[in-house]
């Protein structure tokens, strides 16, 4: 066959070299490029033919006659289409020749000039052409012959000339020669002035992007403006472990960089992560479950400590509880949750405050000098660990007690207080200036007068936020622990947040947006004379920032989850922002938290965060970024809300280098957003999404317990472990106390099956948590659903896998600088110490017979909308990579499929069409995979909740908030209770109880009702 092509080719050949007729000549060309159209090898069979010289002799012979050359020129352009046939014309002067046929400006033989520009772009296509165009200077005769078409085409009648010369450049600026010698002409100021006429006509956008396209190429590569890409805190390690380790990839890792189709591939809906087919897990064994332990079974027994409800003597209960309500007895004073109230913002003279601790002692003890063995406990010292939680819970009962009454004692140094900034205070460079802080005289009237107006705020704007107390959360900042000896609190976190009255939309993306932002940044580097270049913070020098200077917004992040290493300001209302990476990495640049102030109304401000990492975001698809106002709160609307316009997020013409200790090459993205703010002189708080810290869910926590029944709720809160950073990381176990002491209840009570909750093992990760708060709150509530849920199940759950990753802003790892959802399969109790007795609790329960019968990790996705679970198929991953299966061999319970389509019907925000059950090879050591495989538990799952919004169902188009995320924990409680009831042998009481509260057969559409009246389950028929 191939003979046959070859000798038809040459026939071909051969009768145009002897033709001498004008139609049989056209209609042999025209043959030859529909041909070599349809063909993509056509292109080596013409070289293999030695055909190329052929066409370039015929191309020569007719320069004279346009409309053979132009169809001699379309030949050229399809053979060149192919690198080893163009880059062999090349070779024999192709170019030379068509430089001839492209001329200046003219309306005489466009279509010639057009076809001859098309096959220069070709041709340029090979690096040893375009090599060999910049050594004979014709990069300089493209960018002349493009300026002059661009100033004669004023009727726009030849964008397709124009556009042509822009591919030869494109395609010659593809080497390095070609962009240094590009940047030597002055191309970036030629193309940057030619382009700003195009920008108002969209016909004009083929111009404007690869315009766009080659300036984003040739902008000169830089290091970012910091001496090192390492993160500005370190961390002591036990042993001699190195400080600096690579962490892998994220379960949404999978993005595809789409800069070469910035507005097409940005105007898509969404962005799906591809599973890569080689990625599967094939080898059968693997995919089995496989039990096994990874420590010595002697070990297990510890962890009969953290489950006293599996041996617990109710006699004993109530004596024990006896010293538990001495301690309860002390909080009655305490304001309760729901009577807190906020007035009018004019019964405080300035909102301006930052929430100080007086120490630095405590909450910043060196953490270098803790004992890193973590002490374990045994069943031997359940007496001991109970009196120890009592006094821990007495502890902070008595400092709540003292937050009450605010009595200033300068020996005293574990309070915080608020530092009002009006600028005409006399003190006010003192507090804030940081050259001036160690200048602080604790015993001086600066205490007397920040503890007055800390009463003042407290007693005139007491919050009515569910489940927040400010009392309860200095109480646990105060013992919180921080590289950084963290000295301030943020005020959103001591104040609360209150969920918006309704969803926001998803910000609708104005075309261009992203391409305007990229010529914005190419103005600073041929334009740059009004550019300030003034760093304003900067956490490494303190010294060298210049807070305070006039027309100049003041920066901040030095507190619990805070993330802002270096602000400069770029002009007077633009300022370009760096991440700190997560400690004791160089990388994981994606979670910011910070403070601005001193803005001016009605002012665009526009903020360049410019060292990203991920290679795109939602932040392209309609998402925005969280801001909270000071002065709204202090006004009664305590809110974080979506904010921000002209968002963009694209690759920058930062890199890294292996002298500021980062991986040689890698490329940074900036996330660019403008922001106009609420009010004058306020204090604003921007996030990367809804903050929830460490000492908020502590003291959520404490909320939680005080407010429960405890005649229905059985409420135990354990420490698991110490973390490297000496915080105590919870255990709850949450069930229903048994209805008597008769045998049959406490039968009912021990063998209550479990379920294992775990979230924010990601630090950056925070609407996780949220999610995580909504699911505690609905167990330990009153709803009769919850109460008989509690009746069905013993929850396990530890609420945040990473405390130290969190208080220290971290996005992705802990201290130790690992991903510790990468550590499941062979956890260190001295580095992991979080995962080692999660797992180590795990493996217990599964040795006395009590594996959970669902596992979940509730986490946060970057890339994809909605929410959806990750679970775990032999059948389905086999099946995806192209395996045969025989299922006479391989048999799978289904069940794991029950659950997420239960969510899909009962919760708004959850999409069963997102979830997959595959096992990759690359998330083999993560907690779905491991419990699945070395548990043995078959419903085990990762929830991913999305930053942005939802695609579909009842918040298409809507980005969600706290409250949509809390009800999606609450949603998940629900879905466990029909799993039950629908999966799992009841007793006829508990289907009775079910039967009163919803009709499993028509369990969505009550839901669906109780959704549309926002009623409770229990009061629909």
């Amino acid at each position: 066959m191939a003979e046959q092509e070859a000798s038809g080719l040459q026939v071909l050949l051969s009768t145009l070299q002897s033709s001498c007729d004008k139609d049989v000549l056209l209609n042999i060309l025209s043959v030859l490029t529909d041909l070599l159209s349809l063909d993509r090898k056509f292109g080596i069979k013409v070289q293999k033919a030695e055909a190329t010289d052929v066409i370039l002799s015929l191309t020569r012979q007719n320069l004279g006659h346009h409309l053979n050359l132009t169809h001699c020129l379309w030949v050229l352009r399809v053979c060149a289409s192919n690198v080893a046939a163009g880059t062999m014309l090349g070779i024999n002067g192709a170019m030379e020749l068509l430089f001839k046929v492209i001329t200046p400006y003219s309306k005489q033989h466009v279509r010639t000039v057009r076809a001859a520009i098309e096959a220069l772009a070709a041709l340029l296509k090979s690096k040893s052409n375009s090599r060999q165009a910049v050594n004979r200077g014709y990069l300089g005769g493209l960018l002349r012959l493009y300026q002059d078409w661009h100033h004669n085409d004023v009727s726009n009648n030849y964008i397709y000339i124009r556009r042509g010369l822009l591919l030869c450049l494109k395609h010659i600026t593809n080497i390095q020669l070609g962009r240094e010698t590009f940047l030597g002409s002055r191309g970036m100021e030629i193309l940057f002035t030619s382009v700003q006429d195009c920008l108002s006509c969209k016909n004009l956008d083929p111009i404007v992007t690869t315009v766009t396209q080659i300036l984003r190429k040739c902008y000169p590569k830089e290091p970012l403006p910091l001496v090192t890409v390492r993160s500005s805190y370190s961390f002591p390690l036990p042993g001699n472990v190195k400080t600096e380790r690579p962490c892998m990839g994220s379960e949404d890792d999978n993005e595809s960089d789409g800069e070469e189709d910035m507005e097409t591939d940005l105007n898509k809906d969404d962005v799906e992560s591809k599973e890569e087919d080689y990625d599967l897990e094939t080898d059968v064994n693997k995919l089995r479950s496989r039990p096994g332990l990874d420590r010595p079974e002697e070990e297990l027994g510890q962890y009969e400590a953290m489950c006293p409800e599996l041996s617990l003597n109710f006699q004993e209960l109530d004596s024990e509880s006896e010293e538990e309500k001495k301690s309860e007895d002390r909080t009655e004073n305490l304001p309760s949750t729901s009577s807190h109230f906020i007035p009018s913002g004019n019964s405080v003279k300035d909102p301006n405050c930052r929430w100080r601790t007086q120490s630095g002692t405590e909450a910043g003890s060196d953490p270098g000098e803790k004992d890193f063995k973590v002490p374990l406990q045994s069943s031997a010292k359940k007496e001991k660990c109970s009196r120890s939680l009592i006094g821990e819970k007495r502890e902070i009962v008595e400092t709540v007690q003292n937050a009450n009454s605010y009595e200033e004692d300068p020996a005293k140094s574990d309070t915080f207080s608020p530092c009002p900034l009006p600028k005409e205070a006399a003190w006010y460079k003192k507090i804030f200036n940081p050259q001036c802080e160690a200048s602080i005289d604790p015993t001086s009237g600066v205490r007397s007068e920040t503890s007055e107006i800390m009463t003042k705020l407290l007693e005139e704007h007491q919050g009515n936020i569910p489940f927040h107390s400010p009392h309860f959360y200095i109480a646990r900042a105060k013992g919180t622990k921080s590289i950084p000896a963290y000295r301030d609190l943020a005020f959103p976190d001591f104040w609360g947040h209150q969920p918006p009255p309704s969803c926001k939309p998803m910000l609708e993306r104005q075309y261009g947006v992203q391409r305007d932002k990229v010529l914005d940044d190419v103005r600073r580097l041929i334009q740059p004379g009004d550019l300030i270049g003034r760093t304003v913070f900067d956490i490494d020098e303190p010294s060298h920032s210049s807070p305070g200077a006039p027309d100049c917004l003041t920066f901040f992040s030095k507190f619990e989850s805070g993330n802002l290493r270096k602000a400069i300001q770029v002009r007077e209302f633009e300022y370009d922002l760096i991440m700190n990476a997560d400690v004791n990495t160089n990388q994981h640049h994606q979670w910011f938290y910070f403070e601005v102030r001193g803005m001016k109304l009605a002012v665009p401000y526009r903020f360049n965060i410019i060292n990203c990492e991920k290679l795109n975001s939602q932040f392209n698809y309609g998402m925005q970024l969280v801001m909270y106002s000071v002065k709204e709160a202090l006004q009664g609307r305590p809110l974080w809300l979506r904010a921000g316009h002209n968002i963009s997020y694209y690759k920058n013409h930062y890199r890294c280098s292996a002298a500021a200790g980062g991986a040689r090459g890698k490329c940074y993205y900036t996330l660019t957003f403008s922001i106009e703010f609420p009010h004058e002189d306020d204090v604003c708080y921007l996030a990367y999404h809804y903050p929830y810290t460490y000492s908020a869910m502590m003291s959520h926590l404490d909320v939680l317990e005080q407010s429960r029944n405890p005649k229905k709720v059985y409420w135990r809160q354990q420490v698991l472990c110490q973390t490297l950073g000496g915080n105590p990381c919870p255990l709850l176990t949450i069930t229903a106390m048994p209805e008597s002491r008769k045998s049959d209840d406490l039968e009912q009570f021990y063998s209550r099956p479990y379920v294992f909750l775990m979230a924010r093992v990601h630090p950056g990760e925070s609407n996780a948590s949220w999610v995580m708060k909504g699911t505690l709150e609905f167990l330990v509530s009153s709803d009769p659903i919850a109460d008989l849920l509690r009746k069905c199940f013993i929850f396990k759950i530890v609420p945040m896998l990473n405390p130290d990753g969190v208080i220290n802003g971290n996005h992705r790892c802990s201290l130790s600088g690992d991903d510790l959802n990468r550590q499941w399969l062979a956890p260190s109790s001295q580095l992991h110490p979080t995962i080692y007795h999660t797992k180590g609790l795990l493996y217990y329960l599964r040795s006395i017979g009590r594996a959970p019968l669902v596992f979940c990790d509730y986490h946060g996705h970057s890339q994809k909308k909605n929410v959806f679970l990750y679970g775990c198929s032999i059948k389905e991953t086999l099946w995806q990579a192209g395996c045969m299966v025989d299922t006479a061999v391989i048999t799978e319970d289904v069940g794991y499929r029950t659950l997420p389509k239960i969510l899909d019907k009962v919760a708004p925000a959850f999409v069963m069409s997102s979830c997959s059950f595959l096992v990759e090879k690359s998330r083999e050591s993560t907690a779905r995979v491991v419990v699945w495989q070395e548990m043995g538990v078959l419903r085990s799952y990762t929830m991913e909740s999305t930053y942005c919004g939802c695609s579909h169902g009842l918040y298409k188009g809507l980005q969600l908030g706290t409250q949509e995320l809390e009800e999606m924990g609450s949603k998940f409680c629900l879905a466990l209770l029909i799993l039950h009831l629908k999966s799992l042998p009841c007793s006829k009481k508990v289907m009775a109880q079910a039967a009163l509260l919803l009709d499993l057969d028509e369990e969505i559409t009550i839901t669906d009702r109780a959704q549309r009246l926002e009623v409770p389950l229990s009061s629909l028929p």
